[in-house]
């Protein structure tokens, strides 16, 4: 079914689908429903297609100071009731976890992906 956006682009939507650009800004929320940051980016496999990744943009004002977490994307929960997403972790949890400093770093690499995976294989899948 085809939409058009409030830009006037038109966008393809189903029930089980969004647009990235919709996704990019919906908040995360942890366990505890506390808002932990938003999504500012994805980290899509080159050779599948599928999203791997979401990067949570925590802290900072108007993107001035921001950390960048990059979070399994099995690890997320899409919540109607609270119009974002869900990872089991709360603020402490997330401080712990790899990130970057900037969200110009883009040395997301084979040994910073293992690194993600391993802090997030600890806690449960929602």
């Amino acid at each position: 079914m085809s939409h058009h956006d409030e830009t006037g682009l038109e966008t393809e939507e189903t029930n089980n689908t969004i647009s990235s650009r919709k996704v990019e800004g919906t908040t995360v929320y942890g366990h505890d429903a506390e808002k932990l940051g938003t999504i500012e980016s994805f980290m899509v496999n080159k050779m599948s297609g599928q999203v791997e990744y979401a990067v949570l943009e925590f802290g900072g004002l108007l993107g001035m100071g921001s950390d960048h977490y990059p979070i399994p994307w099995h690890q997320l929960r899409y919540s109607p009731e609270h119009g974002g997403y869900v990872v089991d972790l709360d603020k402490d949890a997330l401080k712990g976890a790899p990130k970057y400093d900037s969200a110009n770093d883009d040395g997301f690499d084979n040994a910073r992906g293992r690194e993600v995976d391993s802090y997030y294989s600890t806690f449960q899948t929602i």
